[in-house]
């Protein structure tokens, strides 16, 4: 009170509001974590700064969908249909004006997880209700969820984090929509394959989403051939349990000096990003097992000539043979790292190896 008095007297401007603070510019107010605030004034060369204690003042009002009032949208009120909405992929202030009117507007929000959606709709006040919707029941739902659309009900469908439908289900509900003539609108919002590509460094003009490999270890080390002989950034989603094993593999196809970036817990406390090679991830993991949901970009093949001879071509075909890969299966790895026909490589491969794959069979 007396630092109150003292501008009051040197006739040295201030204001407090604690409601909605609008301080002057020549009198800020500081908010500190520790419930003070500090009130600074100047009035031609004397500066008095002072902190007072005032356990209301560091108040926060508590997120609220009424914030998505405050802006109305020009579109009017919401149509019946499919909102497929994106929620945060961490931080639960990542999530737009146009979801939470979405959400606050739906008579009926589809959810992954119901426990994890209502930490969510709990922090901004939302109460429609949530009906789970899930990989293990989401056949089961769809007839339901389909009477009430073609009810004319407005029905959000949301994943545990980032847009659902992308390596989340939603895929088959969207199709089924489509499918019967009812509205399928999407409402963007975070995408940890596009966080993760921004902030990487890799070359972002071209990539590919790969999601999450195949469980099945042939069918997976298939798929990181084709990935490793692609030109674009590849992407994908890996538990971290097992990201030694994913590593392992793909160091083994992809080489040892191919880039990477392993993206962790984005947008969260502990967010990190590591930048290395293969060869260097394989060593810098193979000890610890971090915690988190990952996102694991590599680089592109880089080539200087994708134009091969018919050297180079029965080279990298027998290569693929020779670790028990089906001639089509090599023939398409090798096709997909060429600008060459596929149809012309196959012909090349047949008349090479068509009697040792035959042989192998038998």
């Amino acid at each position: 009170m007396k630092l109150l008095r003292l501008c009051h007297s040197m006739a040295v401007p201030f204001a407090i509001h604690l409601r909605r603070p609008a301080f002057p510019l020549h009198c800020p107010i500081l908010l500190f974590p520790s419930n003070h605030f500090l009130l600074s004034a100047s009035a031609h060369r004397h500066t008095i700064t002072s902190a007072i204690s005032f356990s209301t003042c560091n108040h926060q009002p508590s997120p609220s969908s009424d914030l998505a009032d405050d802006f109305p949208s020009k579109q009017g009120p919401l149509k019946p249909g499919l909102y497929l909405v994106g929620t945060p992929i961490g931080n639960l202030e990542d999530i737009t004006l146009r979801a939470l009117k979405v959400l606050k507007s739906a008579d009926v929000i589809l959810s992954e997880d119901t426990r994890h959606s209502g930490k969510l709709l709990m922090y901004y006040k939302i109460r429609t209700p949530l009906l789970s919707y899930h990989k293990f029941n989401e056949s089961q739902r769809e007839q339901v969820v389909l009477k009430r659309l073609l009810g004319g009900e407005i029905v959000a469908l949301i994943s545990d984090a980032g847009m659902p439908g992308i390596s989340d289900p939603g895929m088959e509900l969207a199709k089924l929509c489509v499918d019967k003539n009812i509205p399928v609108i999407p409402v963007p919002g975070p995408s940890a394959v596009v966080a993760a590509l921004s902030a990487s460094g890799l070359p972002t003009n071209e990539f590919t989403f790969v999601g999450f490999l195949p469980k099945h270890s042939t069918t997976r080390r298939e798929r990181l051939m084709v990935s490793a002989n692609s030109a674009t950034t590849q992407v994908f989603f890996v538990p971290p349990h097992k990201l030694c094993q994913f590593l392992e593999e793909s160091s083994s196809i992809f080489g040892n000096s191919r880039r990477c970036v392993i993206a962790r817990e984005m947008t969260k406390l502990h967010e990190e990003f590591w930048r290395g090679t293969l060869g260097e991830a394989n060593e810098a993991f193979s000890t610890h097992q971090p915690k988190g949901e990952i996102t694991l970009m590599i680089e592109g093949m880089i080539s200087e000539d994708d134009q091969l001879s018919d050297s180079q071509l029965e080279n990298k075909l027998e290569e693929l043979i020779s670790k028990g890969h089906s001639l089509s299966t090599a023939v398409k790895v090798v096709a997909s790292s060429t600008s060459m026909k596929r149809k012309a490589i196959y012909s090349l491969a047949l008349e090479k190896y068509g009697n040792q794959c035959s042989e192998k069979k038998n």
